[in-house]
């Protein structure tokens, strides 16, 4: 090879280099989702119960990522639906967790995660019907889960079906969808709480675990947790 082939390859390979350090740095690390805060002025243990209000949709259509499914979470002023996946709440506080789930089904890859663990009675519901736990070997019946590994939470998202017009617009305002609701105390230590979808949901990308499921805003996210 050539000395200027081999200064061009050379070339070409750092500049590829420093678009990836670009592309991390702009979309991994300094891409900041906005917070939606729930419990405003509420003190921690006020024995006061917050609402969370979340939806997960198939794609999102408001970002330069439309392929890439996504959860969205409702500010509880405006009832505006927000492309984030970070929200504070009180500490040693109930919250009751409604999520909507609007994306079709994906197997997992470890039926632990279709059990429901770290809410209150250990069960969720699925449409108002008690669940402990969402089979998704049995059939087209999860669709993501929302986890927190730092409290022991883990609840899988009931799916419309295989064969369902699911919807195609973000935030989704109309389509098939399961309603998921259930309880859970945050920890009485503020900090923030990592959670993500263990459903392996990154269409395209090596184990499925990519994209999406690695960058906040998308599947996975924080709960902060504020005294």
């Amino acid at each position: 090879m050539s000395l200027p082939v081999r200064i061009a390859t050379l070339v070409a390979a750092f500049v590829v280099v420093v678009a990836g350090a670009v592309f991390l740095l702009v979309h991994y690390l300094l891409y900041s989702p906005a917070t939606v805060t729930y419990g405003a002025g509420l003190a921690a243990g006020s024995g006061q119960t917050v609402h969370v209000v979340m939806q997960e949709d198939p794609q999102n259509t408001v970002t330069s990522k439309p392929d890439w499914v996504s959860y969205f979470i409702q500010d509880p002023s405006t009832r505006k639906w927000v492309h984030t996946t970070i929200f504070q709440v009180p500490a040693d506080t109930k919250v009751d967790m409604t999520i909507y789930g609007y994306d079709g089904c994906t197997p997992l890859r470890n039926p632990y995660w279709g059990h429901v663990s770290g809410t209150t009675g250990g069960v969720a519901y699925e449409d108002g019907k008690k669940i402990t736990q969402l089979n998704s070997w049995a059939g087209c019946n999860v669709g993501h889960t929302f986890s927190i590994p730092g409290i022991n939470l883990n609840v899988p998202m009931g799916t419309p079906g295989i064969n369902a017009s699911l919807c195609g617009t973000s935030p989704c305002t109309s389509g098939p969808h399961r309603t998921m609701t259930f309880s859970f105390m945050t920890p009485k230590t503020a900090g923030a709480y990592f959670w993500q979808c263990r459903v392996p949901c990154g269409g395209g990308y090596v184990t499925g675990f990519g994209g999406p499921m690695q960058t906040i805003g998308y599947m996975t996210g924080n709960m902060e947790v504020v005294s």
